[in-house]
């Protein structure tokens, strides 16, 4: 991803989810996906994905059990 997509993709993060904190960053080993980072936090990968000319971006977000709290 270039650096205007990446920039487009972190606006809209921060908008959506009401939160400046929000960092997206180019990954050393591919260029069709970026890091999504909470403050220092890792937190997931957003793919460039197209298709039939048309562009999405999806995100995976992996969340360990051991992370989840007691209810």
């Amino acid at each position: 991803m270039n650096s205007t997509e990446i920039a487009k993709l972190q606006a809209y993060m921060r908008d959506t989810f009401d939160n400046e904190h929000i960092v997206i960053k180019k990954r050393a080993a591919t260029t069709d996906s970026v890091e999504v980072l909470l403050g220092d936090e890792f937190i997931g990968v957003i793919y460039k994905d197209v298709d039939e000319g048309e562009v999405s971006y999806p995100m995976t977000m992996t969340i360990l059990q051991e992370d989840l709290p007691e209810l």
